[in-house]
């Protein structure tokens, strides 16, 4: 025989590892199965809603998914900031100098949005599940997965990217591996109405600071008699009951509305109903407060009301939030809805490498972290699955360096220092080593600075 016959005929009686089993077609199990793939690692993304968004008896997979699509976005459709000298903006640039699959989709499914990634969130799907399916190495799985324990047992490689809506059965396996219960906040989306139904006489087109285009964000103004009745309206709105003996406890970073006007009178007016920054081209003046309304489609058939997360009843959604001048004939494509989320207590039980303590093959990516929104799934996502990856290569997994925006994100959320651990966004306060007297524009180019040097080290070194 030749050599090339030997040498596969030996290839032949050494063993392929099994498939990673990635649980959760999110943000962060797409974005793991994509890393998995392009490093010829085979994997099986399990995802219950590939059939569809609802049980064969009728009853919804989860309370806010609304679609059999892989990534689905539930709460908003933007990415947030991609300017570098906001925090978003600057892990957005980590994240492509590190191969992210999901942002180049994203760029994709683009949508205006001033300074900020939106995307149109059908469409974002679509190209995130076209993706998936095309890779060979990837095998979808339908159904509920319930095998942690068993699987765990038999040594296999697992990312768990199952989401703070994950099943129950899911937590219960989780809860008796990591010893600990889960901990969760309640959480919202927000409403999207049609655009043919937004009154032009009663808004304005405009991007705040005149950034983007000038259509990116249509404006409804409020005057103060009209703020202080929308306000009270809100205050004494019904809202839908949360689960029973469970304390309402949210995600500050993301209040529902109607939390926002029960804090005081203006808070809604330095929070998404700030006039600041929108001309009004009738007035020549910002306006008292302003509603903005967001593209949620590439047709430009349905807009979404930006920051307004609420669990006000379908009616009186109808009701409180016709109040807004523009919107007193608004059509609700689809209401706001109020959710549980669930997530471990990360500094416990994960190390920065997105491993457990005690069961290093298995991994956690997203928002089951603890680490709170689209960029933060899909930063996990991609460091989960580039870290699996080499591992099961037989390569040590990695951290992220410190200097960088991923590192510190990373650190934090396994840090034992912490006392109470609370679901967070990424942030530059996260950056521990900054000096903590600093001009914030010298704070600003030092971060910059430091993260890309962090980088261009360890891609240096480790390709």
């Amino acid at each position: 025989m030749t050599p090339p016959t030997w040498v596969a005929l030996l290839v032949s009686f050494i063993p392929l590892p099994e498939p990673v089993i990635i649980v959760g077609g999110g943000l962060a199990g797409s974005e793991a199965a994509l890393q998995l793939a392009a490093r010829g690692v085979a994997c099986e993304l399990w995802e219950q809603r590939l059939s569809g968004p609802q049980r064969p008896d009728g009853s919804p997979w989860t309370p806010a998914h609304v679609s059999a699509g892989l990534a689905e976005l539930v709460c908003s459709n933007s990415f947030k900031s991609t300017e570098p000298v906001r925090a978003p903006g600057l892990l957005k640039q980590e994240l492509r100098l590190l191969g992210c699959r999901l942002l180049k989709l994203a760029d994709e499914a683009a949508l205006p949005g001033g300074a900020a990634l939106v995307v149109d969130r059908e469409r974002f799907s679509e190209l995130v599940t076209s993706a998936v399916r095309s890779e060979p190495l990837v095998s979808l799985r339908e159904g509920e997965y319930a095998e942690l324990q068993a699987d765990c047992d038999r040594g296999r490689h697992i990312i768990l990217a199952s989401g703070p809506l994950s099943s129950d059965a899911l937590w219960s396996q989780l809860s008796a591996l990591v010893g600990g219960e889960r901990l969760y906040f309640y959480d919202a989306t927000s409403p999207v109405v049609a655009a043919e139904s937004v009154d032009p006489e009663h808004s304005f087109a405009h991007s705040r600071y005149d950034k983007g285009e000038g259509d990116d964000y249509t404006n409804c103004p409020l005057d103060k008699e009209q703020y202080l009745a929308f306000r009270e309206a809100l205050t004494s709105a019904e809202v839908y009951p949360i689960h029973g003996g469970d304390d309402y406890k949210l995600f500050e970073g993301c209040l529902p509305i109607e939390e926002l006007a029960a804090r005081g009178r203006d808070t809604m007016r330095y929070g998404p109903l700030k006039g600041a920054g929108l001309e009004d081209p009738r007035t020549g003046r910002w306006p008292y407060s302003a509603v903005q309304l967001r593209w949620e489609d590439a047709f430009h058939s349905a807009m979404s009301l930006v920051g307004f997360q609420t669990r006000l009843r379908y009616g009186e959604q109808e009701r409180v939030f016709g109040m807004i001048p523009a919107l007193a004939k608004a059509k609700f494509i689809r209401y706001g809805r109020m959710h549980r989320n669930c997530y471990v207590e990360a500094p416990r039980v994960l190390q920065p490498t997105l491993q457990l303590n005690y069961e290093p093959r298995v991994m956690l990516a997203g928002q089951i972290t603890g680490l709170e929104g689209y960029l933060s799934a899909v930063a996990t996502g991609l460091w989960a699955g580039q870290n699996m990856a080499r591992l099961v290569l037989g390569a040590e997994p990695l951290v992220a360096p410190e200097g960088s925006c991923l590192g510190s994100m990373l650190r934090f959320m396994s840090n034992p220092a912490h006392k109470k651990y609370a679901p967070t966004g990424f942030q530059f306060g996260m950056h521990t080593w900054l000096p903590a007297k600093m001009q914030a524009q010298a704070k600003m180019e030092l971060i910059l600075q430091r993260a890309e040097d962090a980088w261009a080290q360890m891609l240096q070194t480790t390709g």
